[in-house]
């Protein structure tokens, strides 16, 4: 059980928009989740509830290369890495699922990020 008002608070923004946001395969939806030292994005089907790409800050091709993990440049290679990705996987349109978390800061970084390397929100 949530005893924080914070994490109660995220947890009805994240239900609220989860009703309104449904992957497919054509569009699937790319979920990030930021902690307090790492940010993770994953591109999901919920059609077949699978997941097609995932990058976070501790991903191989970053864990290295980031100097801090939990800033908005982390942010802005983890988005760049996932558009690539998508690339590959021929995926051009996607839906943005902020999973409760306000749309600012790393979360905002990430999306003009993987924008910038061609994904359409």
């Amino acid at each position: 059980m949530l005893q924080n008002q914070r994490e109660i608070g995220r947890r009805r923004r994240q239900e609220r928009v989860r009703e309104k946001i449904w992957g497919t395969r054509a569009v699937p939806r790319v979920c990030v989740y930021r902690s307090l030292k790492h940010i993770y994005a994953q591109v999901i089907s919920d059609e077949g509830g699978v997941t097609l790409a995932s990058v976070s800050t501790l991903s191989p091709q970053l864990k290295g290369k980031l100097k801090n993990t939990k800033g908005v440049e982390a942010a802005k290679e983890v988005g760049r890495l996932l558009a690539e990705q998508c690339k590959e996987k021929q995926i051009s349109r996607v839906v943005f699922d902020r999973n409760g978390f306000l749309f600012h800061g790393r979360l905002k970084a990430l999306a003009e990020a993987a924008r910038e390397g061609g994904l359409k929100f």
